[in-house]
């Protein structure tokens, strides 16, 4: 079976299980034909893997809205009302983008989607890392023209994302706004937002640098280099990234302050400054947590709290918990730090090895599902709970009669606020591209995988195929890596 032949079955089999609510710019009925020329297609040992990475293309281009604005992404595929214009939400499209990055895309709509949010057409209401997702997508679809035509935009993009209050050089943020309603550490200087401050400055430090502009390239950088050496002073705990609650917050803290133990919680959000290598290296003994049973690891995934405090899984009247229940958000935002850490020099410092990466995904992608009528079905959604598996989200609204004011019937069906593919292919096959676009692949396979194969990967104008086969009876060619070329766009 080739790999297009093998996408048409998977492609399939989703539409079969289908319940199409929502249609959007390309039905179920078009899905094959939109995908099979612009995604990167994939041979996997690993079954589940394979098939959660079909699956999540399936339900992104569900999201590709054509609006008189241009092209966007969407999060949710129901109208929401916390949603601004066109139901777009800014606090998802980093994951759009990265995601979407990998898709070959001819009509131009990542493109519009970035103008859409440079030009200030959309809410930020929520926080983001929009500009350091800009550059990564650049370097394998845009180009230096395309955010050097931009710069401008995101300077004042930035601008808008740095005004808040502040506390000792930290900005605040409320979990909710950060997407992260009802988590332990509640409001406060969290890991999120100021991670995301230092990732979008050293993106604007690098560009503005490479367009020339030495001074605002030096100012960027020493913002990033402020911000990084307060969190960690101030986030830091010894042992873990922590937020610093609102009532613990003073004007002068030359220190971390003292928490109050209901609010003194390990959670996932910890993870994220290594998503942009804000950390030290040996501060990476905290992924060490991600495979222990008492703080992370559970049946289902990962939780967004430890298991271990009081407060894990408390009760709230309300759909969206980031007290304990996993989300494919947060898993997301872990597993690319992780793999940012088992390819840096901060590996040595953790025990977890390639095999737990693959283990952690493979977990991540069997939980792409629920059972339906005795069958289980391909699923995503918002949040999970994880002992049982169930869509806790779904199961709430079902239970409250698909409110229409919470977003109405199935609101969560194919939640598109996250990553799988991305995961794959950078985090697992290790497929990278310089700002240059000169391609690089460091695969963090498990020890016993034989084999895996990708083809159909256009990377600016170049289109490869990446195969490994570790004795050449797979494949039929050379042992080993190999990477190749396969057509250049004229």
């Amino acid at each position: 079976m080739t790999l297009t032949e093998k996408l048409e079955k998977y492609i399939e089999q989703f539409c079969k299980d289908d319940e199409p609510l929502f249609c959007g710019e390309i039905p179920n009925e078009q899905a094959f034909a939109f995908l099979k020329t612009r995604i990167p297609r994939i041979e996997l040992p690993d079954p589940v893997i394979e098939r959660a990475y079909y699956f999540r293309w399936w339900v992104y281009r569900k999201h590709i809205r054509l609006t008189p604005a241009g092209y966007v992404i969407t999060e949710f595929l129901p109208k929401v009302p916390w949603s601004g214009p066109y139901n777009t939400i800014n606090c998802a499209a980093p994951f759009h983008l990265r995601e979407g990055r990998w898709m070959r895309d001819p009509e131009g709509i990542l493109a519009d989607y970035i103008d859409f949010w440079l030009e200030g057409r959309g809410s930020e209401r929520y926080s983001s890392w929009l500009i350091a997702a800009i550059r990564d997508w650049c370097a394998l679809r845009g180009g230096n023209e395309f955010w050097q035509s931009r710069l401008a935009q995101m300077e004042r993009l930035f601008s808008v994302h740095r005004k808040g209050r502040q506390a000792c050089g930290l900005f605040y943020s409320d979990d909710g706004r950060d997407g992260m309603e009802f988590s332990i550490s509640g409001p406060g200087l969290r890991p999120t937002l100021n991670s995301y401050l230092y990732a979008e400055a050293m993106a604007l430090a690098e560009m503005e640098a490479q367009a020339g502009e030495t001074e605002k390239s030096r100012n960027y950088r020493a913002f990033a280099m402020r911000q990084r050496e307060t969190m960690l002073r101030l986030l830091w705990t010894g042992d873990f990234f922590q937020t610093i609650p609102q009532a613990q917050m003073a004007g002068e803290m030359p220190e971390r302050p003292r928490t109050s133990p209901e609010q003194n919680a390990r959670e996932l959000v910890g993870y994220i400054p290594w998503c942009f290598g804000l950390p030290e290296e040996r501060m990476a003994a905290a992924f060490d947590r991600l495979m222990d049973t008492r703080s992370f690891l559970a049946p289902y995934g990962l939780t967004t709290a430890e298991q271990s405090h009081p407060r894990f899984m408390e009760r709230h009247d309300h759909e969206c918990l980031w007290n304990g229940p996993i989300w494919p958000y947060a898993t997301s935002q872990t597993l690319l730090a992780l793999a940012n850490v088992l390819r840096g020099p901060g590996a040595r410092w953790t025990r977890l090895t390639r095999n737990d990466y693959a283990f952690l995904l493979h977990q991540y992608a069997q939980s792409h599902g629920r059972w339906k009528d005795g069958r289980w079905i391909d699923w995503i959604d918002e949040d999970q709970d994880p002992y049982t598996g169930e869509w806790i989200a779904r199961e709430t609204l079902r239970a409250w009669g698909w409110r229409p004011e919470t977003g109405g019937y199935e609101r969560g069906k194919d939640y598109n606020h996250s990553l799988m593919c991305d995961l794959v292919l950078s985090g697992l096959l290790g497929i990278d591209a310089s700002a240059e676009g000169v391609i690089s692949v460091s695969p963090l396979i498990p020890e016993n995988w034989a084999y895996f194969r990708v083809e159909n990967l256009w990377i600016r104008d170049t289109c490869y195929e990446i195969s490994f086969d570790r004795d050449g009876a797979r494949y039929g060619g050379p042992k080993g890596l190999r990477i190749r070329k396969t057509q250049t766009k004229e």
